[in-house]
């Protein structure tokens, strides 16, 4: 089985899904260049390519809310990765001090809004 991460097919990046390793929770997305991975793993800290400032960025270098690297997969087409973590500091993840950066409800099915339950004692 191949293990290395294709960064050709979106410009020399890979996005990286960060999930909380305890709870499951999606905590945010961020792209990732060969750069980065090899910093992330070295450090076991996790480090981002900032696509507008085109430059490194180690999560939590100035707010101390770093993402301590658990576990990495790579997804069968191998270009996304996925980065299990540990939150350091107060926990919260986004720019905008929440835990997680999806926080915005975009879109939900009303039909399957309400559980069986609910929709049966509707009926």
């Amino acid at each position: 089985m191949k293990r290395e991460i294709d960064f050709c097919k979106m410009q020399d990046l890979a996005p990286a899904i960060v999930q909380d390793a305890a709870s499951g929770e999606v905590l945010m997305l961020g792209f990732m260049n060969r750069e980065a991975c090899e910093r992330t793993f070295a450090s076991g800290y996790v480090t981002f390519f900032s696509r507008t400032r085109k430059q490194l960025w180690t999560k939590g270098e100035t707010s101390g809310n770093r993402l301590k690297l658990v576990s990495a997969a790579i997804d069968c087409d191998r270009d996304t990765l996925l980065l299990q973590v540990e939150v350091e500091g107060a926990g919260l993840v986004c720019h905008e001090g929440t835990r997680s950066c999806f926080t915005k409800q975009f879109f939900r099915n009303q039909a399957l809004k309400e559980t069986p339950d609910e929709q049966a004692v509707r009926s």
